[in-house]
């Protein structure tokens, strides 16, 4: 049997990435989720992600990802956070780099193994899978944080004008 290159001889985890992506639609705030095409948790909502290609980066298989999933073609990604709880994905050890991205809501449709994609307003996310509830209360928070130090522009200066998602900047905060 010919060895290839990633053969190792102790056990280690797969990594995968996921995006939230918050979209500006007027004052409210949305965020793009994608129902899952197939198992696990086939038929439940999550983030845009997935597995690493051997040969990209963690920004560079989250932003194919998104693509494959979604349509939407994005430059730029923030990365917030990283997600290791040992049984977070039943099929194998999984660990996940998670980015958020702030932008203009626009079409998008689900493809590869996404069935559909949708954007959600904030006070109506449906029950997310993996452990995605926890990735989005993190993924606030830093947006927050993110708009309190740089405001995005003069139409929306701070997180405070977004008039949708005020109440859940202050819930999140405290679960998180």
């Amino acid at each position: 049997m010919e060895k290839t290159k990633y053969c190792y001889r102790y056990p280690h985890p797969a990594v995968t990435t996921d995006c939230v992506v918050f979209g500006i639609d007027g004052p409210n705030l949305k965020v793009l989720l994608i129902e899952r095409g197939n198992e696990p948790f086939k038929g439940c909502w999550a983030f845009p992600g997935g597995f690493l290609n051997m040969d990209e980066t963690a920004e560079q298989g989250a932003l194919r990802e998104l693509a494959e999933e979604t349509g939407l073609q994005l430059g730029h990604i923030k990365e917030f956070g990283t997600f290791s709880e040992v049984e977070r994905d039943p099929r194998e050890r999984v660990i996940s780099i998670a980015f958020y991205a702030l932008v203009r809501e626009s079409d998008v449709q689900g493809s590869d193994d996404a069935a559909r994609a949708q954007w959600f307003p904030l006070d109506k996310i449906p029950h997310l899978a993996f452990d995605h509830d926890i990735m989005l209360r993190k993924a606030l928070i830093r947006l927050k944080e993110d708009l309190d130090r740089t405001p995005l522009c003069e139409e929306h200066p701070s997180s405070q004008d977004f008039l949708g998602c005020t109440d859940f900047f202050a819930t999140y905060e405290h679960k998180a």
